[in-house]
């Protein structure tokens, strides 16, 4: 279990006895609920994982850590591609008109954020000017005129659409690989830094 969690994995199992003696009464609630909490990129100790419990309202983040031996379940974001939502909202008709595209695109690809967390849990996340937030595992390089196709895409449905392209050494924006800069951000567990080429381990140890 410990070796497969991955950030923007849900878990559920973790207990109020395991937040900070200050956290506020929405994150008590949430988890005496049974909610998922969300792994987080950060570092942790050993028995541990970085994890965000979520409140109702969108200020309502929580940064904690759970014991992985409280894990009862996980659920990852590539779980949830086929994962149907009978609600009338612009996230919903998106995602849906995103997947057979996705589905074809040669990657595999999950969904996260608020998305995510409904279609995973049942608890109603999603309203009606949510962005639709996707994650892409692109072990090799996604060549960044195909990261372009993707954003002309994106840009055609009913919501904003925000993918995060998962690299071996971290994340980066898709907007971000798709635009003229010639670096971008790389976001993982021990640092944010500007790169030129996210799938390259040197530029990460320079």
């Amino acid at each position: 279990m410990v070796s497969t969690v991955l950030a923007h994995d849900l878990l559920w199992g973790m207990t109020p006895a395991q937040l900070p003696a200050d956290a506020p009464e929405w994150a008590v609630e949430s988890l005496n609920a049974g909610q998922p909490v969300v792994v987080r990129r950060a570092l942790a100790d050993s028995g541990f994982v970085a994890v965000g419990v979520r409140g109702v309202a969108r200020e309502q983040r929580l940064a904690a850590f759970m014991a992985v031996d409280s894990i009862a379940c996980r659920v990852s974001p590539e779980a949830l591609c086929n994962v149907e939502s009978l609600r009338d909202l612009p996230v919903v008709h998106a995602l849906k008109q995103l997947r057979p595209m996705l589905d074809d695109c040669g990657w595999v690809w999950g969904v996260s954020g608020s998305a995510g967390f409904e279609l995973a849990s049942g608890i109603a996340a999603m309203h009606a000017d949510s962005d639709l937030d996707l994650i892409l595992r692109t072990p090799q390089l996604l060549p960044r005129n195909q990261a372009r196709k993707l954003v002309e895409l994106f840009d055609q449905v009913a919501c904003r659409v925000d993918m995060q392209l998962q690299t071996p050494f971290g994340a980066v924006a898709l907007r971000e690989w798709a635009g003229q800069s010639a670096k971008v951000l790389l976001k993982n567990a021990h640092q944010a830094c500007l790169v030129s080429d996210p799938w390259n381990p040197q530029e990460q140890a320079a």
